[in-house]
């Protein structure tokens, strides 16, 4: 039996021996209980349990362990039911999937339908969504449009971080971490009272360093490229002049300096999606990309105001972001040899057409928003929001794809937004919210360079976004919902294309009408959690962006319509005092809808596409999942721990992913189809159990497992992959 055919089968063997465990639980009698999870899915404190729509939250454990070894936001892939993520730009502009929706365009402009929220300010372009995550805590995935309380661009869903905000008690927490290419990780924050009953702030800090890993061997020199220096701070000050009024202020910045991906070049072979003998992960042959070299800087702040008038609280939210920086990389992985065809051409394995060498810069982003919102009501039985939103966000983008000459366009996106929530109670088990939200659109590209080649480019569109739901406690323990939401992503401008001396291209505004079922539980005194939902959903006018193939183009589109369903599981066991279990499952079937939509196949003709042929190396694609979306997901954690003196225990702990068939870009092929990546980790070490600290080593990918990531399709079989196995220890302190 292969390593990989073990690993899911241990994965799968473990998640079933659990299932069926969870039939043992009563035989356990424990005074413990699981914790209660809070969550501001709907913009206000509320249990888990009582909120009707599907909703993860990320423990965090599971959070300190996937981050020990300084991984990035896109690490958080396959962590949670229905959640993927991906990026070909290193530790910049990640693209989300949620129940597999998502965005394939890894143009700087990209618009995205699952939308990153921190700190309740939305982070709408792709680089600002890759904002380091420290000091967190709590991480909440909602599943399915939310637009009426967090406004367009959500049709998938929303991933809301919360970071750790002052308090009036001395509290601090500092993780550290050493492992495998000289890797270091440091992650704390420090906060208490500044002026007694007045003034309480908390400073944040992030610092993250590889060494590089990866030699090129087409100059000779070892150890070039893979590495990075991540570094972030944020400063908060919680200012309460009165008891009715409270003033947050946020000060932030990055500083990231490192590689981008790692392109790898006819590492797949034709009629197979294995990694051939051409891959070796420490080394690549590039001649160009000049070291792949990748540096964002930016900072940002906001101003959170909360002001209690009479019945009324008053929240205003303004808020600023500003980032820069570029990417470079060898594209197309590899130093030759050339055949420099730029046609179809023959079936030549090995080679690559023509060297692609491509840098790619943001500059002059600025992103303001403003967010007036009135709540009040009692939560026995009616309570309600309103308010109104702003979105002014502008930003130059400069390709320079080596060979053409290149352009720089400005884009700007103006958006303004009302809404309204409320909540009904019925009795004492029924209650039904509803929510609806006007928003308007607008979005306008200009060409700087080359001068007079095209005409401005605008978009715009005004739409309604709304949700229905319907709640009912059966017990005070079981609850089953039902919700109903239409979801509005505006129109995109793609400009990629200008560097190559193509039009810029458009797409109309996507809907997306999604159903929803589910039952949140709480069994065995309350030492179980489990939460399931089904749904389906219905997108029309469904933008898509075809990348690459035989013309190297990046184009927006709209087919017809998308359709999906599936499920999800949450659960959370506490097997005894010294034994926890966490699990989650979805399965998601996607499928795009439209008899006439055709894209490119892959260039050279080196890949085995499997769609029936259009013409001209195009392919139809209807039928065909959507991109990057796994047909299933798999999550499962275990901790274990035996008491140890006075106060401390040894514990194990470890976490599991799973993802199922996922295809990698509009058409299928044989090569570009990826099945059954998973990866795993460990963490065993010492702590208190009172939680003032831990010292643990841990293993990262502790398989070794090869996983592809993603492709480039335009001139090879190219392919870039996760991170190989990484040892190390870490050291956790609390201040409490």
């Amino acid at each position: 039996m292969t390593l990989r055919k073990r690993g899911l089968t241990g994965l799968a063997i473990g998640m079933g021996v659990s299932a069926l465990a969870l039939y043992a639980a009563p035989a356990f009698a424990q005074d413990t209980e699981l914790p209660e999870l809070i969550v501001t899915a709907q913009r206000r404190s509320e249990n888990l349990q009582a909120v009707p729509l599907s909703v993860t939250v990320e423990p965090a454990e599971k959070l300190q362990a996937i981050f020990s070894t300084g991984d990035d936001v896109v690490s958080l892939a396959a962590r949670s039911p229905g959640l993927y993520a991906e990026s070909s730009n290193g530790r910049a502009a990640p693209r989300f999937y949620i129940r597999g929706l998502g965005n394939t365009d890894f143009d700087l402009a990209a618009s995205q339908p699952v939308s990153i929220v921190m700190d309740d300010v939305v982070m709408e372009n792709v680089v600002l969504k890759s904002s380091p995550l420290y000091d967190l805590e709590q991480v909440e995935i909602l599943r399915g449009p939310q637009g009426s309380l967090f406004g367009r661009n959500t049709t998938a869903g929303i991933i809301k971080f919360d970071t750790v905000k002052p308090s009036a008690d001395t509290k601090g927490r500092a993780t550290v971490s050493y492992a495998d290419f000289n890797t270091f990780n440091f992650d704390g924050g420090l906060g208490g009272t500044i002026v007694d009953g007045k003034l309480e702030g908390r400073i944040s800090v992030l610092y993250q360093h590889r060494d590089d890993w990866i030699s090129n061997s087409f100059t000779g020199q070892d150890d070039v490229m893979g590495g990075y220096d991540e570094k972030a701070a944020r400063a908060q000050l919680l200012w309460t002049p009165t008891e009715d009024l409270s003033l947050l202020f946020n000060l932030h910045t990055r500083d990231l300096d490192g590689t981008s991906a790692i392109f790898r070049g006819n590492i797949l072979t034709k009629g197979s999606n294995s990694l051939n003998a051409s891959y070796k992960r420490d080394r690549v042959a590039y001649d160009g990309g000049g070291g792949n070299n990748q540096a964002y800087k930016g900072w940002g702040g906001s101003i959170n105001a909360v002001a209690d008038v009479g019945d009324v609280k008053v929240t205003l939210i303004s808020a600023y972001e500003e980032t820069h920086g570029a990417s470079r990389g060898d594209i197309d992985g590899t130093a030759g040899p050339y055949t420099f065809n730029f046609g179809p051409g023959p079936n030549v394995p090995g080679t690559t057409r023509f060297p692609s060498d491509t840098t790619d810069g943001l500059a002059n982003l600025d992103q303001w928003t403003e967010e007036l919102r009135f709540s009040g009501g009692s939560t026995d039985s009616f309570a309600w929001q309103a308010g109104v939103y702003y979105f002014d966000g502008s930003f130059t983008i400069k390709t320079d794809p080596g060979f053409p000459p290149g352009a720089t366009v400005e884009q700007t996106n103006r958006a303004w937004a009302g809404f309204a929530h409320g909540t009904w109670a019925f009795g004492e088990n029924l209650t039904f919210e509803a929510g609806a939200r006007y928003t308007n659109d607008e979005k306008k590209l200009t060409v700087l360079n080359p001068l007079g080649v095209f005409a401005p480019v605008k978009v715009s569109d005004g739409q309604v976004s709304w949700d229905l739901s319907a709640r009912y406690e059966f017990t005070p323990d079981v609850s089953g919902y039902v919700r109903v939401a239409r979801g509005f992503r505006g129109p995109s401008i793609q400009g990629r294309d200008i560097a190559f001396g193509a039009p810029p291209s458009t797409a109309d505004s996507e809907t997306v009408l999604s159903w929803e079922a589910g039952l949140k539980t709480e069994l065995f005194d309350r030492r179980v959690r489990l939460n399931g939902a089904v749904f389906s959903y219905k997108i029309d006018d469904m933008q898509l962006t075809a990348v690459g193939g035989v013309g190297n183009t990046t184009q927006l589109l709209n087919v017809h319509q998308g359709k999906a369903y599936g499920f999800e599981v949450d659960g959370e066991w506490l097997v005894t005092e010294n034994l926890l279990l966490t699990g989650g499952y979805s399965y998601n079937h996607t499928e795009i809808n439209d008899a006439n939509q055709t894209v490119a196949g892959c260039g050279n003709n080196l890949c085995t596409v499997l769609n029936t042929p259009a013409g001209g190396n195009t392919y139809f694609i209807n039928g065909n999942p959507f991109p990057q979306a796994p047909e299933y997901i798999v999550d499962f954690t275990a901790r274990y721990s035996f008491p140890v003196g006075d106060g401390g225990e040894v514990f194990a702990y470890t976490d599991w992913n799973m993802q199922g068939e996922t295809n990698l870009f509009l058409y299928r092929s044989k090569e570009f189809m990826t099945d059954g990546n998973f990866e795993g980790g460990l963490k065993i070490g010492y702590a208190r159990t009172d939680g003032a600290w831990e010292a643990a080593i841990f293993v990262r990918n502790i398989t070794d497992e090869d996983n592809i990531k993603g492709g480039i399709d335009f001139d090879n079989l190219t392919a870039f992959v996760n991170d190989p196995r990484i040892i190390g220890v870490t050291l956790t302190a609390k201040l409490r």
